[in-house]
């Protein structure tokens, strides 16, 4: 299972955006380089992001990890893109979507080798923040680029195939980094990113034309990223450091620093002449209850992802190709039925499938804890992670349409940028929070017994907040929301 099903990276098709001068054609040449160019540079990504996951036992080995380490890894990354993307789309909506598009494509590759590099755990982490702000330059582009290159007609064609051809990067992500893993290193899990880059580059360079907002005119609201990520940072901090002891006062200061933070950021995002989360948006009950739902369900997919991995390398002793194995048939049963629940959606109205398909989901999640040692793959974990899978085919799709729909047109870009980042913000603060919350600390990762207690834990809540979630959409969408 991916640790985020497709969400919007940023942006969203908007039939009277602007253009570029020169727009292309999907059927051309040109249309094809494009399409190239974005598929390539998300999937790297992605690839990253999956990948990772699988590659955390080999990385706490090599660099002596403890637990704490481990969730830095992945949300040091996390924690940069869910504070900057909105950020990274604004700037290359003014500056140019090409040029912030190539810029995120080169602060990515290279703070990847610099992970690939690192010596030690600090440096990783360090090194992972900073491959976030990458991320977040990097991922609105390459959505935004589809819908600033081609004219309206073609754009839903290029959309498709470029939701398509990024979903194969989620598909071999974790079977390829399990592999890297295995046959190299951990480390080439991050130094594969440098060669996809100069093709990016060289594709970007020569094919894709250039576009921006010509109404972006004001001042970026910079101080809101600050408030937003100081927020987001203090409180992941104190959670993570709350391991190895909640009582001290590193823990409960970064703790009051992140609430003061994200109190600030509110205020701030009320007040900005031109705010980077405009907070009208949330005057729609249907939009509010989506993200809200998105919040609890993609908090549990963080969790939930985190902790199999590693339940399956250290309880069940899978190498990292096996583990990363394993994670396929979920992935391809969300690729293949995602788009069917999308056009269920259509004819039943996005509120049954949001409130069935987190409760089917938790339904496999329940099924996982059977997981422990001497579990049987074909038994115990295939069925859990298919269900699952099915359940969140019904969940995406018309999640993602009733927080486009939900908004304003002028504002539909920045919603599915807030669904975004409320979705990376889930993730980044389940990974967090969990190991805490069940009890694990320091190298329990390593040792099978005690994690394989806390993942029991951890499957049981991950599951509440996916019927948490269903709960939500059931209270707050309307039963006609998507129907024709």
């Amino acid at each position: 299972m991916t640790s985020s099903p497709p969400v919007p990276e940023g942006t969203t098709p908007d039939p009277v955006g602007p253009i570029a001068a020169d727009p292309v054609r999907l059927g051309t040449a040109a249309g094809r380089w494009v399409v190239l160019a974005t598929v390539l540079a998300s999937g790297m990504a992605m690839l990253d992001a999956t990948a990772v996951n699988v590659a955390l036992p080999a990385i706490g080995r090599d660099l002596g990890s403890g637990l704490a380490g481990l969730q830095w890894t992945l949300s040091g990354y996390t924690l940069a893109l869910a504070s900057l993307i909105l950020l990274g789309g604004a700037l290359g909506d003014r500056y140019g979507r090409r040029r912030v598009f190539l810029i995120g494509v080169v602060w990515f590759a290279v703070t990847s080798l610099g992970c690939g590099l690192a010596q030690s755990t600090g440096q990783l982490v360090a090194m992972r923040v900073l491959q976030g702000i990458g991320g977040a330059l990097l991922t609105p582009g390459s959505l935004a680029i589809i819908q600033s290159s081609f004219p309206t007609r073609d754009r839903p064609r290029a959309i498709g195939a470029w939701s398509a051809l990024g979903g194969i990067a989620g598909l071999i992500g974790p079977f390829l980094g399990g592999f890297l893993v295995d046959a190299a290193s951990w480390r080439w899990v991050f130094l594969v990113n440098a060669p996809l880059a100069v093709v990016v580059v060289l594709v970007a360079v020569r094919h894709v034309p250039e576009s921006r907002d010509p109404g972006r005119t004001g001042r970026f609201d910079a101080l809101g990223a600050v408030w937003g990520a100081l927020a987001l940072g203090g409180v992941t901090y104190a959670l993570i450091a709350a391991g190895d002891g909640p009582g001290r006062p590193q823990v409960w200061g970064s703790a009051v620093v992140g609430v003061l933070a994200g109190m600030a950021f509110v205020v701030r995002e009320r007040r900005a002449r031109e705010p980077m989360l405009p907070t009208e948006v949330f005057a729609d009950r249907e939009f509010t209850g989506a993200n809200l739902s998105t919040f609890v369900i993609y908090g549990a997919l963080g969790g939930f992802s985190f902790f199999l991995v590693l339940e399956l390398q250290t309880v069940l002793g899978y190498t990292a190709t096996a583990a990363g194995a394993a994670m396929i048939p979920s992935i391809v049963v969300l690729s293949l039925l995602s788009s069917r629940a999308g056009a269920l959606a259509q004819r039943t109205g996005a509120r049954l499938p949001m409130t069935v398909g987190p409760l089917v989901a938790a339904a496999g999640v329940l099924w996982l804890t059977r997981v422990g040692p001497g579990s049987s793959y074909w038994v115990d974990v295939l069925p859990g992670s298919l269900v699952s899978g099915v359940g969140l085919s019904l969940l995406v799709a018309p999640l993602t349409a009733t927080v486009l729909d939900a908004a304003p047109d002028h504002l539909v870009g920045v919603a599915s940028g807030v669904n975004n980042a409320v979705a990376r913000a889930a993730n980044l603060l389940a990974v967090a929070a969990l190991p805490v919350a069940v009890g694990l600390s320091g190298d329990d990762y390593a040792d099978p017994a005690t994690f394989s207690a806390g993942f029991h834990t951890a499957m049981g809540v991950c599951a509440a907040l996916m019927a948490v979630g269903g709960a939500v959409a059931w209270r707050t969408i309307r039963s006609d929301t998507l129907k024709a």
